[in-house]
């Protein structure tokens, strides 16, 4: 699902002067489920997978 994500934002999220060369969709939607989750998606308990879907399709559709 993250590489669904991924491909789907390739080209839609914002411009950041950090990111001169364009923003990374796959590293974007990895590190907003790190942050918001405080744990790699590896490490996030399996009770908590429909949370981490409904997350990935809320970052689909608001990218930023």
């Amino acid at each position: 699902m993250i590489q669904e994500a991924g491909d789907f934002l390739k080209n839609k999220l914002p411009n950041h002067p950090n990111h001169p060369k364009g923003r990374n969709p796959y590293a974007h939607v990895a590190l907003c489920i790190k942050t918001k989750f405080n744990k790699s998606y590896k490490d996030i308990d399996d009770v908590k997978f429909n949370e981490v879907v409904d997350y990935i399709k809320y970052l689909k559709n608001n990218p930023n």
